[in-house]
């Protein structure tokens, strides 16, 4: 059973990590800069749902092998920047999609955002990383239960993800909304979203070292 106290401390280290701007923030801009308010929340929902197999992995210890294995996290970060530079493209090939004379159906559908938002998240090898390295440190060996205290550890980080990025989303998704009453500002706002994503997939690519 993990203690309440160890609950407490690790919520406040994680709400002071997920705070800081890092790739899942940027991703979650970028998404609803281009996309409005609900692309943003299905985005971050899509991105949050993603961490659910590295809680499971952490907590049955299959996560330790893929953080100490350099082929499979390198294969993974790799995966992911290629997939946040191709959403990217998207954005930017698309920016005019959302303009007033732009067709309903022509706004991807709120399956496909969470989709992408799902394998942007689960693509994330720095979450597994950040479980492995963290989540230890906050459980009680004595209690026992190992693995049900890691998932639960894995899980306040998940509440606490989808709350923080919820509030960049919204504060995005307003900011496009005054952009939105000009087709061209409209245009201009989804083309940044498309080149923040890019700059983040080449980053990621090029270092790993966001968190």
């Amino acid at each position: 059973m993990l203690a309440a106290a160890n609950a407490w401390a690790f919520a406040l280290a994680a709400f002071a990590l997920i705070i800081l701007p890092g790739p899942s923030v940027l991703f979650v801009i970028g998404r609803s800069l281009s996309l409005g308010r609900k692309g943003g929340l299905l985005s971050v929902v899509g991105n949050a749902l993603g961490m659910l197999p590295a809680i499971v992995l952490v907590s049955v210890g299959i996560g330790a092998i893929v953080a100490e294995s350099v082929q499979v996290f390198s294969i993974i970060k790799f995966v992911g920047a290629a997939y946040l530079i191709y959403l990217g493209v998207q954005a930017i090939r698309h920016r005019s999609d959302h303009a007033e004379a732009a067709s309903t159906a022509a706004r991807p559908s709120g399956f496909r955002l969470l989709r992408e938002g799902f394998f942007v998240g689960v693509s994330n090898p720095k979450t597994i990383v950040f479980f492995v390295a963290v989540l230890p440190q906050f459980v009680s060996f004595e209690n026992g239960a190992i693995p049900l205290q890691m998932a639960t550890l894995g899980l306040i980080f998940f509440a606490i993800a989808v709350a923080s990025d919820s509030v960049w989303a919204l504060t995005a998704g307003t900011v496009r909304a005054w952009f939105a009453r000009d087709p061209k500002r409209l245009s201009g706002i989804r083309g940044g979203g498309g080149v923040m994503m890019i700059g983040l997939g080449g980053t990621l690519a090029l270092t790993g070292n966001s968190s």
